[in-house]
C-alpha cells in the first residue's frame, strides 16, 4: 500500500488561490482544494479545519504580501507612506480579479475579520495622522485608492478604469503636495512689500 501523499499548508493555499482565480469564491471547497492538491479531504482538513478557516489563512497570506511590499512603514511621511501604497495597490491589483475579490467579500462577513481589518485601518489612520496640510491630502488620496480597490473588488470595473482613475488619484494628490510647498500669495505679498521699502 503506497504512502498518502503529503503537502504543506503553503503549497495548499497556492493550489486554493488557483482555484479563486479560475472558479470564483464559490469554487472553494475543501473537496475542491483536495481533489486539485491530490490529498484527501482529510489531508486539507488537517491544515484547514473549514472553508472559513481556509479563506482566513488565504486573506492573511495576502496581506502579509501586501504589508511585505509596503516595507518598513515606520518614521515614513503621511505623504511617502501613500506614495508607497499606490505603487503597491497598482502592482498588486494587476493580479486581483473580480473571482479573488469575491473571497474577500465573504471574508469580511465575519464579525472577528471585521475588527481584525478595522484593526488595520486604524493603523494606517494613525501613521497618516497630523494637522499638516501633506498629512490631510496623504488622507483623502488614501480614502480614494481605497474607494477604487471597493469599486474593483465589487466588479464594478470591470473595463479595467482602475489603473487610469489610480493615475489621476496620484496627480491630483501630488498636486496638492506641491501647491501646499509652494509659496503662497500672502507670503509673496509681503516679500515684496518688504523689497520695495528697502
Amino acid at each position: 500500500m503506497g504512502r498518502k501523499p503529503t503537502i504543506t499548508r503553503e503549497r495548499l493555499l497556492e493550489i486554493a488561490e488557483g482555484i479563486v482565480r479560475s472558479d470564483g469564491a464559490a469554487g472553494l471547497t475543501i473537496d475542491a482544494l483536495g481533489k486539485a492538491a491530490g490529498v484527501s479531504k482529510g489531508g486539507v482538513q488537517y491544515s484547514f479545519s473549514s472553508k472559513d478557516d481556509l479563506v482566513r489563512a488565504l486573506i492573511e497570506r495576502w496581506t502579509r504580501q501586501f504589508n511585505e511590499l509596503l516595507g518598513e512603514m515606520e518614521d515614513v511621511s503621511p505623504a511617502d507612506l501613500v506614495r508607497k501604497y499606490i505603487k503597491v495597490m497598482r502592482g498588486s491589483q494587476a493580479a486581483m480579479n473580480a473571482k479573488m475579490a469575491g473571497l474577500m467579500i465573504a471574508y469580511i462577513q465575519n464579525p472577528q475579520n471585521v475588527m481584525e481589518t478595522r484593526q488595520w485601518y486604524r493603523s494606517m489612520f494613525e501613521r497618516l495622522g497630523g494637522a499638516t496640510e501633506d498629512a490631510q491630502a496623504a488622507r483623502i488620496a488614501f480614502l480614494a485608492v481605497e474607494g477604487l480597490f471597493l469599486l474593483r473588488i465589487a466588479g464594478i470595473d470591470e473595463s479595467g478604469e482602475w489603473a487610469a482613475f489610480l493615475d489621476d488619484v496620484q496627480s491630483v494628490f501630488e498636486r496638492l503636495l506641491e501647491n501646499d510647498n509652494a509659496p503662497s500669495a500672502t507670503s509673496l505679498e509681503r516679500n515684496a512689500e518688504t523689497t520695495r521699502v528697502k
